[in-house]
Parts: structure tokens; C-alpha cells; sequence
């Protein structure tokens, strides 16, 4: 051992028994044989900071892993070592100072000699990280910040107040293992591959640190004043004195005030704070949280920039996600926080738990903009990871809404202007069983003012909460590399000037938001309620016959097994009757003994919340249930007119859903669906498959068929309704405005009148979604009149949308469409006689 540790052979296991009566230790990975390390090559393992506590955990821990002994002799060549780790950092004084500044540990070097001499021999190198508290750089003085982990390496004194204070929360992470023959490669002398080594060491503790405890943060101060000495907010200072007549002093501190009503003022004590409530509150509200791919995060974390992107469905979601990474071993994200959320008491909590805010609108603020621009870049040059929502709020539908450009345009911008870290933006999806603010969203949706958004209404009934919400999904989706994005979109983009906006900023910046719905929708969980919700709405009643609830739910399940919808989506694990019982349990249905077999049904007014959770996949099915809603209705169609039709009407749901398919692609994904309807006999496929054909319609397999064509009625009628109303008013006859208005009424009529959309009420929200998705496809043009003019391509969608709707339902959409042209027209021509005209 090195000499400060050559201590009795008794010394070291009774020492190590008493760290252990207070130390509590969490290992990564749970699984050794995730570092895959070659039985036949020496093992030595490599320390940051000398301390004999960190030794003490290694030599433990190794040997509860079934790891090689880090207390073991080393046997390379004829040499022999008689410990098998090293401490990369130089020795220290108890006040933490550096003795001996330009030596090695003997064993490093002697490894560094032994490789040189011999081209042969190898090492594998294992940097083992060891974290106390594992907590972030503190800006506040509570007693435990003072000795959790920062960037500085801690004296002895300061080491044992941190084993004092953080001995119950020990991170220790072994990292995949370094090969020395590698890092020797280039012909260098012992001199300079030693110095290579201890550099490539050091970076990678450096990167591991930064990965669990984020980047040394400053003073909210400091932070603030780097903001206002930006250039762009200078300039944007000196122009707000010009515009309002005021010294550029007066100026440049309301840029200050705007830039601390912005910044973010992180501290350990709110942290640590959060992680315990937040440990309180999940065990209280769900039955578990079910994390899925976070090993991507994890593999990229290290060195790179990292946007955490995800939907936005609830409360809960922000601080369910910087809860989950906080307790996986990394750095929680800084929030994009709306500035509704600066509450008393409740804002200051958030901004001191990594939330940072912005107003919805810097409209007619230039400097409150430019001081915005500027603290985003610093927050993203300085490494800090980010989380925000670019659906703007949540979504009362369950559908992922059309992401806005306004800060992730500012992300990609301040990339454009400094890109030396690589930035990756990660998708995420979290899926809830049951929402919190159910209630509140069914009133909104049912035309009640929408409420203003407080974490109040969230948290003030927590003590009276049970657990009935079932359990959450977190599911981290496929990575999307910004330069990489750049480059197949706008090659250039690197000879740009980054002080001013590009002009195809904009459109790039549309590019990745649909992108990033797309994964997002691509990381979709299939839980319980989600497949009750979609068997059971399909029904007329909401009621089914247990027997037949059992087979719809398994055609699902076999559906999003046979044909993943992606990669990254994840499937349930439950089979039909588990759960029927496990919707039971939550109180989303109920049971009716029959003689003929047992009913279930939808309970009393959870019809509309059970839509939601459908929406939530039903991109999932749209392929299979487009497919089903032709062949039930039409019987019997040629091969080809289904994949033209199926192919059709999703690629006007594309923008809509997120669609993951390209138009090139959806004919493939068409006949892949066509397979595995056809294997469930849902489907019956002609000798030389040039057709297909319904069951008979009495058949098990017909009803069947029938219902999986339902899941997708509502979202068809919609589509109709719109399609019907503007063929009836014709080409350059209505505004969006006017368009959006008379399908929202025409479709609460519509459900009054016909009993449509039972299970889901109309949101305009939804309607003006679809109108901007045909715009952007390019089947409506609005022009400089405000006007929405479009041809005959339009009415290609439109002749497909009779194929999957009955002749009922395609006569009372007609006929509402025709009421709301007359409507129109009389109140144009009561308005034009007003007007003299």
C-alpha cells in the first residue's frame, strides 16, 4: 500500500466494519458483469482523491460485487505489485492543500514503464467514482452543503464531516474499463505517456463528476451579472435607453431585475428537500414508478449538453422527472418554468430546486428578450443540463399537442452561436394510470375558463390523497443530435453568423419539433388503463361481455407485440383478465354478475377520462384501425385500394398524431398491419391475396373487427366534419378563424343531436390542430386576405374518409354542415344589410 496506508493487517477490516455501521452505499451498475471485463487482462482500479474512506468502500465494495480484490497483488511481468488501485490525485494535507505537486502514485507509473518495455502486456483500468451526497455545488449556507460534493477535492477534515453528513447516501459508480495498450498508441516515450494517461484519467473523472453533481455552479449573482454584460443584452440596453429616453444606467438595471426575475438560484437544502417529500408523495400517490431506457441518458450524459424534452401531461411531470434522474445518479435538469409559477413562496422553493422562469409573450420587451436569449446561452455553454415542455402547457386532450418553436428556436440558436459541447435533445414520455387534475381538465374541455395554473391546487390535498393512481411510466426515447439535425437539413449552418438569426432558422426549427413529437410518441408506454380505454369506449354503452373484452384486449396486445410501433415503445406485460382485474382495482370499471357471463363497464363519468388515456396511444393502433374501419364497413376491397386508402387517410393524420411513418413508408407499415389482422383472423385474405375481406358478419371475429375500427371514429368523424364544411362553403370562402369556430360548434351539435363522440367532448384545441396540420401540408393555403383557399387535392383525403364512415354517420355531418353554411351566410347577410351594404 502507499506509505500513508501501511497499516497493520488488522487495521484495515476493523475499520472498515465501523464505516459500515453508518455508511449506506448505492452501486452502479447493479449488475458487474455490465462492464464486461476480460478474465484473462489484470484489473486495476483507479481512484480520484486520496482518502482511506473512498479505499475503504472500494476494497468493500469490490468484494461484495465478486469484482477482482482491489486489495489483491497485481502480478505484471515479473513485477509485483501488492495492492491493485491507485490514486490518481496528489497526496494532500489535512487542509486539503497539494504536497509533492509533479509525482505519480508508484504503481501508475510502474504500469506506464512495464507497458513501454513490453508491446504485449495490457491493463485494464477501472476508474471508480465515489460520491458523498452526490449533491450539486451549493450557493446557499445550510450545514449539510457546506460538506457535500464539489469541485474542489476535499482536505481530511472536510472528508470526515462529509462521511458525518452524507454517509447514508454514497454513490459509488464503477465505469467500463480503460484499455493501457490503447492509450499508449502514437509512439510516444514513458514521459509523455504518462502524462497522456493521468490527462485522459483526469478528463474522465471530470466528465463522471460533472455527470452526477453538474457543472460548478456560481453565484446567482454572478450568474446574473455575466447575463448583463452580454453583448447582445449591451446592445440591446443602449437601445432601450434610445427608445424610452432614460439613462443607460436606469437600463441596464431593469435588464439586471429582468435577469433575477429569470434566474434560476439553485441550493442543496431545496433539493434534498424535494428528493424526501418527493419519496413521500410518490409512496402515497402511486403503486410505483416504472423507469424504461434511461441506460440511453446514461451513456451519453457524459461530455455532452443535455435537453430533457418531454411531454407535458400533468403537474407532476417536472418534478417527477428531475426526481427520477436525480435518483438514477445524475445531475436533475434546470427548468423552463412558466412565470405564472412565481408564486409566493411556491416560486422561490421551484427556483431554488433548478426552475428558471419566462413570461408566455416577450412581445413588445426587446430587452426582456435579449436578457432571456442571453441567460439560456450561458445556461447551455456552461453545460448545465435543461428540461423543457415544447407543447407550451399541458394537454387536456391526452394527445400530444403541436410543439411551439419559442425556446427551442432560442436552443438552437444559441447552439448555431456556440457549439463547442455536442447538444442532444431527449425525448421523454410519461404515461399515468390516473391524473390529479382529471376533474379540472373534463370542466375545461367542457367549455369552463381554464384555470390558473398553481402548484396549490396540486399539493394542497395531498394529505387526503390515496392510493388509487396506479403506477407512472418514464420512458426515455431516441436521442436527437443537434449538429447532426443541422447538418441534414442546413449543411451550412456552421458559416453562419451566430449574432443574428439565419434566415431558415424558423423552418429548421419546425423540422425538430415535429421531430421530437414524433419521439416522443415513438417512446409511448402501453399501460392497463391505456388498453381498457381502447376496447371499452369502442363499444356503444361502454359495457362489454367479459369474454369478448378478454379477446379485444388481446388483439391489442398482440398488435403492439407482432408490429411495434417503434423501437423505443414499450408493450404491456399484463394479460387480459390481470388486466380487467387491475382497472378493478383503480375503480375505472365495474362488474355486473350475469347469468350469460359478467359484464364490464365504465364507471359513472370516467368515459371522458378514459378518452384521455386512449389518446394518449392511440397513434399506436391508427394504422390497424383505419384498416378495420374500411373492411368493416366496405366488407370486401381490393389489396391495393386498402393500402392506397390506409395509406391516405394516415398521411392526413400524420401531422396530427406525430405519425411516425414517411409517405414511402406507410405502404409497408399498411401490409405489415394487413398480416397480422389477417393471422388473428380478423382479416381473410383471398388465394392470391388481390383481396380482403371482412369475417362473417355474425362471427366473433366481425364484432371484433368492428370495434377495432371504432377506436379511431372519433378522430375520423372530426376529420370529416372539417373536410364536409369547407367542400360546402367552397375555396376562398372562410377564415381559419371562422373554420375552426363553426367545426367546434357544429361538433358539440353534432354529439347533442346524434350521440357522436360520446366518450370524448370537442375541443376546438383539437380542430384548429387538424386545420393547421392541412396547412402545413400544403392541402389549404391561408392568403394574405385571411382566407383559406385550397383544389382538388383536397378532395382525394376527403373521398377516403366515406370509405371508413357509415352512410348515417356521413348524412348527419352533411347535414350539420349544411346548417352551418346557412348559419353563416345569415349572419354575413344580416351584418351586410347593418352595414348598409
Amino acid at each position: 500500500m502507499d506509505k500513508a496506508f501501511k497499516l497493520s493487517h488488522w487495521f484495515l477490516p476493523l475499520a472498515r466494519r465501523v464505516l459500515y455501521a453508518w455508511v449506506r452505499t448505492t452501486v452502479f451498475p447493479a449488475n458487474p458483469q455490465e462492464l464486461q471485463l476480460d478474465a484473462a487482462k489484470p484489473v486495476c482500479y483507479v481512484l480520484q482523491d486520496r482518502h482511506l474512506s473512498n479505499l475503504l468502500l472500494l476494497l468493500e465494495e469490490s468484494r461484495r460485487a465478486g469484482l477482482p480484490r482491489a486489495d489483491s497483488p497485481l502480478l505484471i511481468g515479473r513485477q509485483r505489485w501488492p495492492r491493485s488501485f491507485f490514486f490518481l490525485n496528489r497526496d494532500r494535507s489535512l487542509a486539503g492543500r497539494a504536497r509533492n505537486g509533479d509525482s505519480y502514485s508508484a504503481l501508475l507509473a510502474g504500469l506506464m514503464h512495464e507497458a513501454v518495455a513490453d508491446p504485449q502486456m495490457d491493463v485494464q483500468l477501472v476508474p471508480v467514482v465515489i460520491l458523498w451526497g452526490r449533491r450539486p455545488d451549493k450557493q446557499d449556507s445550510v450545514l449539510k452543503a457546506l460538506f457535500s460534493e464539489t469541485w474542489r477535492p476535499p482536505g481530511a477534515w472536510r472528508q470526515l464531516a462529509a462521511i458525518l453528513f452524507h454517509g447514508r447516501s454514497v454513490l459509488v459508480r464503477y465505469n467500463p474499463p480503460l484499455s493501457l495498450r490503447h492509450l499508449l498508441q502514437g509512439g510516444l516515450d514513458e514521459e509523455q505517456a504518462l502524462r497522456k494517461l493521468a490527462r485522459v484519467l483526469r478528463v474522465h473523472f471530470r466528465r463522471q463528476r460533472q455527470m452526477a453533481i453538474g457543472p460548478d455552479l456560481s453565484h446567482r449573482n454572478t450568474q446574473v451579472n455575466a447575463v448583463v454584460a452580454g453583448e447582445r443584452v449591451r446592445a440591446a440596453i443602449a437601445q432601450e435607453a434610445l427608445t424610452h429616453g432614460i439613462p443607460v444606467a436606469e437600463a441596464r438595471a431593469r435588464a439586471g431585475r429582468f435577469a433575477l426575475e429569470i434566474a434560476s438560484d439553485y441550493s442543496y437544502g431545496v433539493v434534498r428537500a424535494f428528493e424526501l417529500f418527493l419519496s413521500w408523495l410518490w409512496t402515497r400517490l402511486y403503486d410505483g414508478i416504472e423507469l424504461h431506457n434511461f441506460d440511453a441518458v446514461t451513456r451519453i450524459a457524459a461530455g455532452q449538453e443535455i435537453v430533457y424534452v418531454p411531454c407535458h401531461r400533468s403537474h407532476v411531470d417536472y418534478l417527477l422527472l428531475s426526481y427520477v434522474i436525480l435518483r438514477q445518479g445524475l445531475t436533475p435538469p434546470h427548468i423552463a418554468a412558466g412565470a405564472n409559477l412565481d408564486l409566493p413562496l411556491v416560486g422561490g422553493l421551484l427556483r431554488r430546486g433548478g426552475a428558471f422562469f419566462l413570461r408566455r409573450s416577450f412581445k413588445g420587451e426587446p430587452l426582456y428578450a435579449a436578457v432571456f436569449h442571453e441567460y439560456l446561452h450561458l445556461m447551455l455553454a456552461r453545460g448545465f443540463p435543461i428540461e423543457y415542455f415544447i407543447e407550451g402547457g399541458r394537454s387536456r386532450s391526452g394527445r400530444m399537442l403541436t410543439p411551439k418553436a419559442g425556446i427551442l428556436g432560442m436552443t438552437v440558436q444559441s447552439f448555431i452561436r456556440e457549439h463547442a459541447r455536442p447538444l442532444l435533445f431527449v425525448p421523454v414520455y410519461i404515461g399515468y394510470e390516473k391524473i390529479i387534475e382529471g376533474s379540472t381538465y373534463l370542466g375545461e374541455l367542457a367549455g369552463k375558463p381554464k384555470q390558473r395554473e398553481s402548484l396549490f391546487g396540486v399539493l394542497r390535498s395531498v394529505r387526503s390523497i390515496k392510493r388509487v393512481f396506479g403506477k407512472v411510466h418514464v420512458n426515455f426515447g431516441q436521442p436527437l443530435a443537434l449538429a447532426g439535425f443541422l447538418d441534414q437539413h442546413q449543411p451550412d449552418w456552421r458559416d453562419t453568423d451566430g449574432n443574428s438569426e439565419p434566415p431558415w432558422s424558423r423552418s429548421v426549427t419546425r423540422s425538430a419539433a415535429a421531430e421530437l413529437a414524433k419521439r416522443i410518441n415513438e417512446a409511448a408506454v402501453l399501460n392497463p388503463v391505456n388498453l381498457m380505454a381502447l376496447a371499452l369506449l369502442a363499444t356503444p354503452k361502454h359495457t362489454a361481455d367479459e369474454h369478448a373484452l378478454r379477446r379485444m384486449i388481446a388483439h391489442y396486445e398482440a398488435l403492439a407485440g407482432e408490429i411495434p410501433y417503434a423501437p423505443s415503445s414499450i408493450p404491456c406485460a399484463l394479460e387480459a383478465a390481470a388486466i380487467i382485474a387491475y382497472n378493478e382495482r383503480l375503480m375505472v370499471v365495474e362488474r355486473f354478475a350475469d347469468p350469460l357471463g359478467d359484464l364490464i363497464r365504465v364507471r359513472d363519468r370516467q368515459a371522458p377520462l378514459l378518452a384521455y388515456f386512449r389518446n394518449n396511444v392511440l397513434h399506436l393502433f391508427a394504422l390497424p384501425a383505419v384498416i378495420a374501419c374500411l373492411l368493416s364497413l366496405n366488407r370486401k376491397l381490393d389489396r391495393a385500394r386498402v393500402v392506397q386508402a390506409a395509406s391516405g387517410i394516415c398521411g392526413l393524420m400524420r401531422a396530427e398524431l406525430f405519425l411516425r411513418w414517411s409517405s414511402d413508408e406507410l405502404e409497408s407499415a399498411t401490409e405489415a398491419a394487413i398480416r397480422v389482422l389477417a393471422a388473428r383472423r380478423l382479416l381473410l385474405c383471398s388465394a392470391g391475396e388481390s383481396e380482403i375481406a371482412a369475417p362473417e358478419a355474425i362471427s366473433e371475429e366481425f364484432a371484433d373487427l368492428h370495434l377495432l375500427g371504432e377506436t379511431m371514429r372519433p378522430l375520423l368523424e372530426r376529420h370529416f366534419l372539417t373536410l364536409a364544411l369547407l367542400q360546402r362553403h367552397g375555396s376562398g370562402r372562410m377564415t381559419r378563424r371562422q373554420l375552426e369556430d363553426n367545426c367546434h360548434l357544429l361538433a358539440q351539435r353534432l354529439s347533442l343531436l346524434y350521440e357522436f363522440n360520446t366518450s370524448e367532448l370537442p375541443e376546438k384545441a383539437t380542430f384548429s390542430a387538424f386545420i393547421g396540420n392541412l396547412i402545413e401540408a400544403d392541402y389549404l393555403r391561408e392568403e394574405e386576405d385571411d382566407r383559406l383557399y385550397f383544389d382538388e387535392r383536397l378532395m382525394t383525403p376527403f373521398a377516403h374518409s366515406e370509405l371508413v364512415l357509415s352512410l348515417e354517420a356521413r348524412q348527419a355531418i352533411r347535414r350539420i354542415a349544411g346548417a352551418g353554411a346557412r348559419y353563416q351566410y345569415g349572419v354575413e347577410s344580416t351584418g351586410r344589410q347593418a352595414d348598409g351594404r
